[in-house]
């Protein structure tokens, strides 16, 4: 009886207390969470074989170089596939890079996308974007209602170079946005003499990827009025490239407008033997990777 009667006379005093002051109280609200800070774009690139986790050494100076040519807030991703010598997880590497790309439209639907990948990576980016390799389709390639979200996309030591074409060339979805860099010394991507396995392993950074970098920031950049040092987009219209990592002008400049836009050329010609008389011998092709 005691206890209803204290109950009563708090449920009243309540009561009294809202009447009083005209205010309804309630619960204190619940904090609502801090929106998620969204980059200005989003790398997502796929390392070569035997690599580390991560963006391996080549997407990691396309990132170094992008930040510092853009100023802007960049996120990367590292595509997560077992880049093994067997290379049998491709289609791996593309599922994980399109379920990225799906995460991060739907939780920054303004960030540009940038996708990328060297070697084995490369060949993920081109399962992505639809390209068969060696002539055969395999793996899931992206939705068509995402190919708006990606800003660029960049390929380098690029198998596809010799088995049936490049990225921006194969791909009606995402060529238009892409570029593709081979180093003339790469046995990977280039038929020919001169190469040495070198070039695959060592002759991408940083002369290739500060180019790549320089067209990704004029796809990032486009309509803010901002000009790119050292671009020059294809046909030879804009400024020669020039400073650290180039050397000499854009490849592009010398490429008739509409050609496909494979690099190639930037890496000086091997030089022919003192003796004309010195056999040439072809070198051994080492594996794939």
């Amino acid at each position: 009886m005691i206890t209803r009667r204290i109950g009563r006379c708090v449920g009243l005093g309540a009561s009294a207390l809202v009447t009083a002051s005209g205010l309804l109280m309630t619960p204190a609200a619940t904090p609502i969470a801090a929106a998620f800070d969204c980059p200005d774009a989003e790398v997502i690139f796929a390392r070569g074989t035997n690599e580390p986790a991560g963006l391996g050494r080549v997407g990691d100076a396309l990132v170094d170089s992008l930040r510092s040519q853009t100023g802007l807030n960049i996120l990367p991703y590292g595509v997560n596939y077992a880049a093994s010598k067997l290379q049998l997880h491709g289609g791996d590497g593309a599922n994980d890079t399109i379920d990225r790309v799906k995460k991060s439209v739907e939780t920054c639907p303004n960030t540009k996308i940038v996708l990328g990948g060297y070697s084995q990576g490369a060949s993920v980016m081109d399962i992505v974007a639809g390209v068969p390799i060696g002539g055969i389709s395999w793996g899931s390639s992206l939705p068509a209602q995402y190919a708006n979200n990606i800003a660029a996309v960049v390929t380098f030591g690029d198998v596809a170079d010799r088995a049936g074409g490049t990225l921006p060339t194969q791909s009606a979805m995402l060529g238009s946005k892409a570029q593709d860099y081979c180093n003339p010394n790469d046995p990977i991507c280039h038929a020919g003499p001169g190469n040495e396995w070198s070039g695959h392993t060592e002759g991408y950074v940083p002369v290739y990827t500060t180019q790549a970098a320089a067209f990704v920031a004029s796809k990032l950049m486009g309509g803010t009025g901002q000009s790119i040092p050292g671009y020059s987009p294809p046909g030879g219209v804009g400024p020669q490239q020039s400073g650290p990592g180039y050397g000499q002008p854009s490849p592009l400049n010398g490429q008739t407008p509409g050609s496909p836009p494979s690099i190639h050329g930037t890496v000086p010609a091997p030089s022919m033997p003192d003796t004309p008389s010195a056999p040439m011998t072809p070198t051994p092709q080492a594996p794939l990777v």
